[in-house]
């Protein structure tokens, strides 16, 4: 049982970090640090660095289980605390305006963060970049279906056997993915590259059931 939490829970981070270079929304983009639609090694191995040292919340240079129930907790809190934020009167309960009017807020907010140029209005530049940004919160849900996939990763990752994740094996495991969605070769990967890796990957999963 300890076993499979473990795993459950690098997994988990796993599949947070990114590991996948292409995703539905193609949220391996936010690697892309200089805006040209290709992502280079070198930004790949930056946007790891980053998203590791995000996960690894008690800084040991691990993922590991205590991590994820860090980041667990952490979520809670600051789910405490928009529901705080929304019970504008304090009665411990929201009512149907107050979600209402926490709702109008967070679009609001949403609405200013794509507006760049601060006009009032979207682009279609804009507009685009917004929904690529929200692209990939609808498959939170279907997590359990792929289970089998994230605990293949994990395993793959965690070359050691320690059901610990370090930076290295971390690093490694994505970069190998980077590599193998190079079809090219030019350490270099495009848009088109990071869709057909990932259509790659989903029809190698069907094919296994998972």
């Amino acid at each position: 049982m300890k076993k499979a939490i473990l795993i459950s829970s690098a997994t988990a981070l796993l599949m947070a970090g990114g590991i996948a270079v292409a995703a539905p929304g193609d949220r391996g983009m936010k690697a892309d640090a200089n805006g040209d639609g290709t992502i280079s090694r070198a930004e790949m191995t930056a946007s790891l660095n980053s998203r590791f040292a995000k996960m690894d919340a008690n800084g040991d240079g691990q993922l590991s289980k205590e991590d994820r129930e860090a980041k667990r907790a952490e979520r809670a809190g600051k789910r405490d605390e928009r529901f705080a934020k929304a019970d504008t009167n304090g009665d411990g309960e929201l009512s149907q305006a107050e979600m209402e009017a926490a709702r109008a807020e967070r679009k609001a907010a949403r609405f200013a963060r794509a507006d760049k140029d601060g006009n009032g209005k979207l682009s279609q530049e804009e507009a685009k970049a917004m929904k690529g940004k929200r692209g990939g919160k609808g498959m939170r849900g279907k997590g359990n279906k792929r289970g089998g996939h994230g605990m293949a990763m994990m395993r793959n990752a965690d070359t050691n056997g320690d059901q610990k994740i370090s930076k290295a094996e971390f690093t490694a495991a994505a970069m190998a993915r980077f590599d193998k969605a190079d079809a090219n070769g030019d350490g270099n990967l495009t848009k088109e590259e990071r869709q057909a890796a990932f259509k790659a990957r989903k029809g190698e999963r069907n094919k296994r059931g998972g």
